[in-house]
């Protein structure tokens, strides 16, 4: 298993490496001058060259890969232009709050859509079922940041619930409640998007196992359909959403981005976002490398939960 999960690490590597020339050289496609940015519409053409050669932006698109690059290899992810902080330090402070929520949103996300898979599956065809599908397709066909204004409208504004946005009110202390309050539309709103898509892959998966020949082999012992279900069929169902779960991380992380900017959360979508309208170069890629890294490690944490799953499966 050990040396499954280093080759894999390791073949990653030019994955990333592939990731960040595409995002460095898409940065220098966009429109836009980082200096000009910083120094406003009126600033001379002197002051813009002289930032450009301060930021070293006045060097050839490779030579600025290539410095940039020797920086990552020490573990510095360079310095934000528009705050002048490290880009590091910037991350750490976002990466948790992106994390909560990915984290929790896919915990609640997984467990719904197994519950309702197998509740959908044992009444294939019935009213609840067929109901159940609609409220998934109108979900699954609403975009999140819609989604998330509409949160906000209905339980922030209209009936003020939760808080419209970000982690804490100003001159609040924070504490459990505080963040709790402030996480749950983002939240919410994530899980709902997820488990429309996913419980539609359980129902599917409970499906095509209960008409297994081990599973009619189970029946015929006389075993209680309870027992069938949740001892024989509920484990090998599960594979195709950890499937899905490796394909779709990336896919939450995206919208994460998305809730974050709706919901004003200081997470890496909101960093991301921050940084793209400023040019912020060494920003942007940060935080695209990291969540390169994450969504090759929820890959990874994907094909490893198989071997959980099913005991058949070894990794060597």
């Amino acid at each position: 298993m050990l040396k499954y999960v280093v080759r894999r690490i390791i073949e990653s590597i030019p994955t990333l490496i592939g990731i960040s020339i595409i995002t460095f050289i898409l940065m220098h496609l966009v429109p836009g001058n980082p200096a000009l940015v910083m120094l406003g519409s009126h600033a001379t053409q002197a002051n813009i060259a002289a930032l450009d050669h301060q930021l070293g932006l006045d060097k050839p698109v490779y030579v600025q890969y290539l410095l940039w690059a020797w920086q990552l290899l020490h573990g510095n992810l360079g310095t934000s232009f528009s705050t002048n902080q490290p880009v590091t330090q910037m991350v750490w402070q976002a990466l948790p709050h992106t994390l909560s929520i990915v984290g929790i949103s896919t915990v609640l996300a997984y467990v719904i859509a197994i519950v309702q898979g197998i509740y959908q599956a044992k009444n294939k065809g019935s009213i609840a079922d067929n109901t159940v599908t609609s409220v998934g397709y109108f979900l699954y066909s609403m975009p999140i940041y819609w989604l998330g204004n509409l949160f906000i409208i209905w339980f922030a504004i209209a009936l003020p619930i939760f808080p419209p946005g970000g982690i804490s009110d100003p001159g609040q202390s924070m504490n459990f409640v505080v963040w709790f309050s402030h996480m749950s539309l983002p939240v919410i709103a994530l899980t709902l998007v997820t488990v429309a898509f996913w419980g539609r892959f359980m129902r599917q998966s409970v499906i095509d196992t209960l008409v297994q020949d081990y599973i009619r082999t189970a029946r015929a012992k006389g075993l209680s359909e309870r027992v069938v279900l949740y001892r024989h069929a509920f484990r090998n169902s599960l594979l195709p959403l950890i499937t899905l779960f490796g394909f779709s991380f990336g896919g939450l992380l995206a919208g994460a981005l998305f809730t974050e900017q709706v919901f004003n959360y200081p997470g890496m979508g909101l960093l991301f976002w921050q940084a793209a309208l400023h040019r912020d170069y060494p920003t942007v890629l940060g935080t695209t490398m990291i969540i390169g890294i994450t969504v090759i490690l929820g890959n990874l944490l994907a094909d490893l939960l198989y071997a959980v799953a099913d005991p058949r499966i070894r990794y060597n």
